[in-house]
């Protein structure tokens, strides 16, 4: 019987394309018994692959990311769904499409995988017995982070060692506490030839954040050094601004990583300043 033969009630009752789905359903069938089986077969070998990339991933410091991939495409290779959609179009009906399954989003990859990668490879390269480093990698854009007037400091120092430094305090209620009028107070500027004495406060502040000096709390041994500091107008003028003032002995330092960058990048003498080509007048040698 034909469905024009059909009662209306029966062809009411009929979905839409319910006889396409019918003569569709052995094809489907067939897909599902050939994924069931390809999954019995295939588990073993897939299994051992994945296995086997695992391994390879670990030993070889793959991200995360690029492991996700390809364990994607070993379970699409193990369910056999690879062309599943392909398939399914050529058995269904005209106008019916099956609806394709979306691709998941790739994960961003995190910023500490590509650091943790940098510091993999630094760990690496310092057990390369091979490996020479004529210098220290910071000490390029250290070099970019100078005025030629910290030029001068830092040479300073190299040459001559520590430099005093006095804080001024000024005595508080019955000289029990003090307050701190002027700290670091210093003839390292006029004593390295500096250009704008007024920067020098600043210019040991850089120097101290990249890690080239340091302020220490400790005087130096010499007593007559700090007489000839304590006697600069700087001083005098702090100490009488504020009523009953007192100094504090400090000590400005090269750090050893100061020292170091000193002697690498720094032509200390004035022999080197004037072999080096194009150099201008070289800087005074502090007396």
């Amino acid at each position: 019987m034909s469905d024009l033969d059909r009662p209306a009630t029966d062809r009411r009752s009929a979905p839409p394309g319910a006889g396409d789905a019918r003569q569709a359903l052995p094809g489907l069938l067939r897909i599902t018994a050939g994924a069931y089986i390809r999954t019995a077969a295939w588990t073993l070998d897939a299994s051992v692959r994945v296995g086997q990339r695992m391994v390879r991933a670990a030993t070889s410091g793959e991200s995360a990311a690029e492991l996700l991939d390809d364990a994607r495409g070993y379970a699409r290779d193990l369910l056999g769904v690879a062309d599943l959609d392909e398939r399914l179009r050529t058995l269904m009906p005209d106008g019916v499409v099956p609806p394709r399954a979306e691709e998941p989003e790739p994960l961003p990859e995190s910023p500490h995988a590509s650091l943790r990668d940098r510091g993999a490879a630094l760990l690496h390269a310092s057990a390369d017995v091979d490996l020479e480093e004529s210098a220290h990698p910071a000490y390029e854009r250290i070099l970019e982070e100078l005025a030629p007037d910290e030029g001068r400091i830092l040479r300073f120092l190299a040459l001559e060692g520590a430099q005093p430094s006095v804080d001024v305090r000024a005595s508080k209620t019955l000289n029990v506490t003090s307050e701190l009028v002027a700290p670091g107070l210093s003839m390292i500027g006029q004593e390295a030839g500096c250009r704008y004495l007024d920067r020098v406060p600043a210019y040991l502040n850089n120097l101290y954040r990249l890690g080239l000096i340091w302020f220490s709390r400790e005087s130096l041994p010499d007593p007559l050094d700090y007489q000839v500091l304590e006697a600069q107008p700087d001083v005098l003028a702090a100490l009488r601004g504020r009523g009953r003032g007192k100094t504090v002995r400090r000590s400005i330092h090269l750090t050893p990583f100061g020292e170091d960058f000193c002697e690498t990048c720094l032509p200390l003498h004035t022999a080197e300043i004037e072999a080096l080509p194009g150099a201008g007048p070289p800087p005074v040698d502090p007396v």
